[in-house]
């Protein structure tokens, strides 16, 4: 079942991204997880993720425990390679041609490498943890000693881009696969070229070892996995039954079994000494891209293009948990009016509900065709509505994901949706300029409400719901008689874009979020600026009264979320939220006021308890 995971000093955190490698610890007991946004590493007993390493520069592609699981090394599609610690330090490296290594406990940076030419691919330790083969779209594979920082040889002769690289159990032999439809086994001391195995017909994609040293598998874009004699050379055998390229192969720990997974979104699992079909599984929704066994040969952890690791008991086929996440940013999160549940919307057009007290996924919602840019709960918690770049806000029934109906009227991206408070009503914002009001119950168009010269970022009704808050990209907030759309009054006095606004619990002060790094306090009533808050360093994308209207907290484009008393502007913490590697879109305050809950354009959602 998926989970938001639970990260040091936050209550709970969601990681995202594509899923490109995923590979057991030695001892069984941790996962790590490379996809769009770094390296996550989950505690396999609890499914809760214990660390982040965040990439800033592009997609991991590859990631190896060393044997003795106190380090990590990973690689991106910039020309990078670079080593991790395991534990519970996070660090950016720049986009350069350097592996760096880096202490594991005290988070000190010993030493750097550099040397390839393009691209990362690939990377495997060696059995005694003391050296690193990496291959590279520059068509060659390194050796690079870990304890020193030195390049030890680089190993040419492929013809195409490197897929994969691989030692024997024993250390002695390096197996490459590359484009050129060809593997080539290498002398691991002396670089010395041995011998080439060829008879796929398309570019190789994985090989491995069987545990024993004895037997090379190897997944190919032809669509099949091939068995070689290590010792000879000879081929073995072919197993036939993949639709598409075989991404991922895998022995099982006592060498009986090859499990494989391919781009038809199967895994499947043959008989390793007679090439008969075991099993086949089939849960994936995208292209399953990696997939491992755990080292007791019990589960097989599976990754894909769906943005998903799932697990399965390797004995029955039986799929026993799911992490589920979202790709792309986050740029709206809302809890429910009963503080149990958050809808999260995002990148990846989808509408996602979490239980608030243990983190569990609980359902997602699809129809949007682009970005969900911002989801609200209806007043009773029994409806979320949701606006996006496809220029409608759609209603849907938050206990079953039902899709109820969709509103169609705006001409651009719908940059905000509010329910009124008695949930009769919504609101929604947009590019076009204009503000449209719809009946919640039978989707009828109630009134368009213009006057902006450009884009609206945000509307918030009143607590009474007798006005209309709006912010616009032209530098200025409008107020709104809610029931006949009559322009009450508008107020100017920022120098950038007014991306958020919002009522206080009693409706007698708004609250506005820039571009400017200001926050600015009006009196709802009379337009007087009542406070300009000015502690953010860089623009802020989202503001937020505690339920008892006594804080303020803003979010904004330094990872950062800022708290004030909204009585006195008086600042009176600083989160500075090391597991956001993005700016902060959406912040959100729980029903008791005890936590807020973050999303970032990297993709994260996080809860943070104040009391």
């Amino acid at each position: 079942m998926a989970k938001i995971r639970f990260v040091e000093g936050t209550k709970a955190g969601l990681a995202k991204g594509s899923i490109n490698a995923i590979q057991y610890s030695p001892c069984g007991t941790r996962l790590a997880v490379a996809g769009t946004i770094g390296v996550s590493i989950y505690d396999v007993k609890s499914y809760q993720e214990i660390s982040l390493i965040p990439e800033d520069t592009s997609w991991v592609k590859s990631v190896a425990f060393s044997p003795d699981g106190n380090t990590i090394a990973s690689t991106n599609e910039q020309v990078a390679l670079r080593l991790w610690p395991t534990l519970k330090h996070a660090w950016f490296g720049k986009r350069n041609c350097k592996i760096k290594i880096w202490n594991a406990n005290t988070g000190e940076h010993i030493r750097t490498f550099t040397g390839h030419k393009n691209s990362i691919t690939c990377l495997a330790y060696n059995p005694d943890g003391n050296i690193i083969a990496s291959g590279s779209w520059d068509k060659t594979i390194r050796l690079w000693n870990t304890n020193i920082g030195e390049h030890i040889k680089t190993l040419t002769g492929h013809k195409n881009s490197i897929a994969c690289v691989t030692y024997s159990p024993d250390g002695n032999i390096i197996a490459s696969g590359s484009r050129d439809k060809i593997i080539r086994l290498w002398n691991a001391n002396t670089g010395e070229h041995i011998k080439t195995l060829t008879g796929h017909k398309n570019s190789i994609a994985c090989v491995t070892y069987s545990p024993d040293g004895n037997i090379i598998a190897s997944g190919s874009r032809d669509k099949t996995i091939r068995l070689w004699n290590a010792n000879t050379g000879e081929y073995i055998r072919t197993f036939t039954g993949h639709t598409e390229v075989v991404t991922s192969v895998a022995f099982s720990p006592d060498g009986n079994t090859i499990a494989s997974g391919g781009g038809d979104k199967t895994i499947r699992l043959w008989n390793a000494n007679t090439g008969k079909h075991i099993d086949t599984f089939i849960e994936q929704k995208n292209s399953i891209t990696c997939m491992t066994y755990s080292p007791d040969g019990n589960t097989i952890a599976s990754g894909g293009g769906d943005e998903t690791v799932r697990f399965w008991n390797a004995n029955t086929g039986e799929h026993t948990d799911t992490f589920i996440e979202h790709i792309g940013s986050v740029d709206s999160v809302a809890f429910s009016p009963d503080g149990n549940t958050i809808a999260s919307g995002g990148g990846d057009r989808t509408i996602r509900l979490w239980n608030a007290n243990t983190g569990e996924y609980i359902r997602t919602f699809t129809g949007h065709t682009e970005v969900v840019t911002s989801v609200a709960f209806s007043p009773d918690g029994n409806t979320i509505a949701s606006g996006g770049g496809d220029r409608t806000i759609r209603l849907w029934n938050a206990n079953t994901s039902e899709y109820i109906r969709t509103f169609i009227g705006h001409t651009d991206i719908v940059y905000s949706v509010a329910f009124s408070p008695d949930g009769n009503t919504i609101a929604s914002a947009s590019e076009d300029k204009t503000i449209h009001l719809w009946n919640a119950n039978t989707g009828e168009h109630i009134n368009t409400l213009t006057g902006h010269e450009n884009s609206i970022r945000c509307v918030a009704f009143s607590s009474d719901g007798t006005m209309i808050a709006s912010a616009s990209r032209n530098d200025s907030v409008r107020f709104w008689n809610a029931n006949t759309g009559e322009l009450i009054r508008w107020q100017i006095g920022y120098t950038d874009i007014v991306y958020n606004v919002t009522f206080s619990p009693d409706r007698n002060t708004i609250a506005s979020a820039s571009g400017d790094d200001t926050i600015q306090l009006w009196n709802a009533n009379t337009g007087e600026r009542i406070n300009t808050l000015t502690e953010h360093a860089r623009l802020i994308y989202s503001v937020a009264f505690s339920p008892d209207g006594y804080i303020i907290a803003g979010g904004g484009k330094t990872n950062t979320i800022r708290l004030w008393i909204a009585n006195t502007g008086e600042h009176i913490g600083t989160f500075i939220f090391q597991k956001h590697i993005g700016n902060i879109r959406s912040i959100a305050f729980s029903p008791d006021g005890e936590t807020i809950v973050s999303g970032s354009s990297e993709g994260t959602i996080l809860l943070w308890h104040l009391r």
